[in-house]
Order: structure tokens, then C-alpha cells, then sequence
């Protein structure tokens, strides 16, 4: 593949992808008549260069973006409700999310909140919320910054209590974007410690969907190619980036977020609550529980385990995945304890408890009860 040029295609959705692509959003939004898009990014990504000269280009061709960026770093209900306050007193007329998950996130769940006045909550996938998303979305683009979540091709947003930080998933088919401008130079300046975290989490995605039950041979094979693309190209991204590796986790960050329509698992489960009760970075949480997740799906999964191995480029037979991931995370300067983002053993019950009752855990390949999470926590103080 060449990475100099520029490409197009579908799926899920329509997606511009290449070096500079950026230049392109002002001509698509006149295309589409938007003269006033709410631009829904985080207060970093609200400061950079780059972010500006979208903006002025913007308003260089006509177009007055309004920009929306106080949000948590892990977003709670009152950021959505503030941002939908925002794009309706400006009298806005599509919504663009700009920037990593969290940008994507509220931004999503805006653009379901400006047609649906219900609580936001009772659009939660859990209660079939979804069943409740009848009306028009506003006109939806997603512009991602960094290689992690895949957000830009979801049809869901997980939003936080805001009092008790719980997680809460919003889901509707029609939330996927109409369009995505996929340009790798945006994740040319994420700093190396970032960039790593947000890799490991796009990793995740891949690997949780390739072992999650169930039958879903596409997208074993999106995850599979993926996971291969990570291999070759997170280091090189972390520490000397280029436009070849950029490109290729920017891929398979997409790439993941497809895959993992057919379900997360139990690292998923033992991260959330990393950031529910410590606030945690979910990149960060995930590395913290990656090797921990592996090792505990190993058990009847060894079939599958070899095909992760080879995806990943294992050369020595007797190197476990969980072994592979954890040395992963070494090299990449990520934290190896719980204990060093603030967790501490009278934290452990609620953890297990939240683990235990997260969303995600119903598609792991292996059962876990409350008390395997207990056990698991404590191994990784």
C-alpha cells in the first residue's frame, strides 16, 4: 500500500483516509449546505495548531465552526447535556467530532440528545434504548486524532454517571457517521506515552474480538489483519513515528472498532472500573489488565492463542500471548501496577463488584465470577 496517496471507500461507513485528507472537510460541508457545524473536541486537541488552522480554514470558506471542548477525560452525562445546550442556542446545523474517544464519545451522544429529550440514560443499550432512537441525528462527521478507540466508525458512545462514574453505553445504528476524514498527520505530535496507551487500547479491541464468543468470521478476519498491522508498526509509532506507521495504526484502530461488534471480554471489564474508581486513563487501564485478561482466557482458547501468536509475530514457541503483551508494555514505558495510578487494596471489593456487573463481560470466551476479579486485582496491586 502506498501511504503518499489518498483513498476512498465504504465501510461501515464512507471514510476519506491519507496523508491531508483534512484539507478536504470545508469543500465536503459546503457540498452538504453546513455553514454552522458544532465542532465537539477536548480542551488539548482545542489549543494545538493543527486544530486551528481546521478552524480558520473553516471560516475561510463560509463555514463558522462552533466549538464545544469542557469535557471530562472520561465524559459524564452533564458534558453531553452542556454541549447539546451549546449546539441549540447557536442554532447549529451538523455536528463534528474531532479529536480521540472521548471527543467522539460526546460528541455522538450530542448528536443523539439534539432529536431525543428523554433521558439521556434511558437510550441505554442494556434496556434496549436503542429501540427509542426514532428521530433524525443531525448531519455527523468524525475526524479522529489518535489510534485508539475506533470511536470514528462506532454506533455507540459510553457515557458516565456522573455522580457514581458508572459507565452507561448509548447505542443506535443510526449514530455511525456519515462521513470520516481518517488523516494520519492529525497523530503525528501525540506524545509518545499517549500514543502507546491509545495503541494498546486499539490492540485490545482486535484481540477481545477475535476470542469474544460467538460466530462472526468477518470479523475474526478485520481483527486478524489488524492485530498484524499493530505488530509491525506501534513501536516505530511510539518512539520514531513515520507516515507508514501512523497510517497503519490509524487502520487498524478503525479496524478494531469494526471487529468488536461481535463483543469485548474480560479486559474490558477489568479496566472500566479503573476509571470509574480511580479515574484512570482507559488506555492506561488497559494495558494495566491486558496480560492478566490473556492469561486468564488461555484455558480452552489455545487453538486461537497460537493464531494470536502468529498474528503477532511471535517467534518463540514458548512465549505465551499474556507473556508477548506484558513485555509489550514494557518496552513501551506503560505503568506495570495498579497500585501506580492510585489503586489500593481497600479498593479492590469495589472493583471486583464493578467487573463483575460490566457489560462487556457476557462475550468473554471464559466465565468469571466476582471472586476471580478479586484474585486478579490483587495479583496486579
Amino acid at each position: 500500500m502506498d501511504f503518499t496517496q489518498r483513498y476512498a471507500y465504504s465501510f461501515p461507513t464512507n471514510i476519506r483516509f491519507g496523508a491531508g485528507v483534512i484539507d478536504e472537510l470545508p469543500v465536503h460541508l459546503n457540498d452538504k449546505n453546513i455553514r454552522k457545524p458544532l465542532v465537539v473536541t477536548d480542551g488539548t486537541v482545542k489549543e494545538l495548531p493543527f486544530f486551528k488552522s481546521i478552524i480558520n480554514d473553516l471560516d475561510k470558506s463560509g463555514i463558522q465552526g462552533v466549538v464545544f471542548s469542557e469535557m471530562h477525560k472520561n465524559p459524564v452525562k452533564s458534558d453531553v447535556l452542556n454541549g447539546g445546550d451549546v449546539y441549540n442556542e447557536n442554532k447549529c446545523d451538523a455536528i463534528i467530532g474531532l479529536g480521540g474517544g472521548v471527543a467522539l464519545d460526546v460528541a455522538r451522544a450530542i448528536a443523539l440528545r439534539i432529536n431525543h429529550k428523554r433521558d439521556l440514560f434511558d437510550y441505554d443499550d442494556l434496556l434496549d434504548g436503542w429501540k427509542l432512537v426514532t428521530n433524525e441525528v443531525p448531519y455527523f462527521v468524525t475526524i479522529p486524532t489518535n489510534a485508539g478507540t475506533g470511536s470514528e466508525v462506532g454506533r455507540s458512545t459510553v457515557i458516565s454517571e456522573d455522580e457514581s462514574h458508572i459507565k452507561r453505553v448509548l447505542f443506535a445504528p443510526q449514530l455511525l457517521a456519515s462521513q470520516i476524514f481518517a488523516d494520519p498527520l492529525l497523530t503525528m505530535d501525540l506524545p509518545p506515552f499517549f500514543t502507546a496507551a491509545t495503541g494498546i487500547d486499539a490492540l485490545s479491541h482486535n484481540v477481545e474480538a477475535y476470542l469474544a464468543k460467538g460466530f462472526h468470521p468477518m470479523a475474526d478476519g478485520i481483527a486478524l489483519e489488524a492485530i498484524s498491522l499493530i505488530a509491525e508498526s506501534l513501536e516505530t509509532a511510539t518512539f520514531n513515528p513515520d507516515i507508514e506507521s501512523r497510517s497503519k495504526m490509524l487502520i487498524a484502530s478503525l479496524m478494531g472498532a469494526v471487529a468488536f461488534q461481535k463483543g469485548l471480554g474480560i479486559i474490558h471489564s477489568l479496566a472500566h472500573p479503573l476509571s470509574t474508581v480511580v479515574n484512570a486513563h482507559h488506555g492506561t487501564a488497559i494495558s494495566l489488565m491486558f496480560g492478566k485478561g490473556l492469561e486468564f482466557n488461555t484455558p480452552g482458547n489455545e487453538v486461537k492463542m497460537k493464531r494470536l501468536a502468529n498474528a503477532l509475530k511471535i517467534s518463540d514457541a514458548g512465549t505465551s500471548v499474556n507473556d508477548h503483551i506484558n513485555h509489550m508494555t514494557q518496552k513501551l514505558n506503560l505503568p506495570q501496577k495498579i497500585s501506580e495510578i492510585g489503586v489500593k487494596s481497600e479498593h479492590i471489593g469495589s472493583l471486583a463488584q464493578l467487573a463483575s456487573e460490566d457489560f462487556c463481560l457476557p462475550c468473554n470466551p471464559n466465565p468469571a465470577t466476582k471472586e476471580d476479579f478479586i484474585r486478579i486485582y490483587n495479583e496486579s496491586l
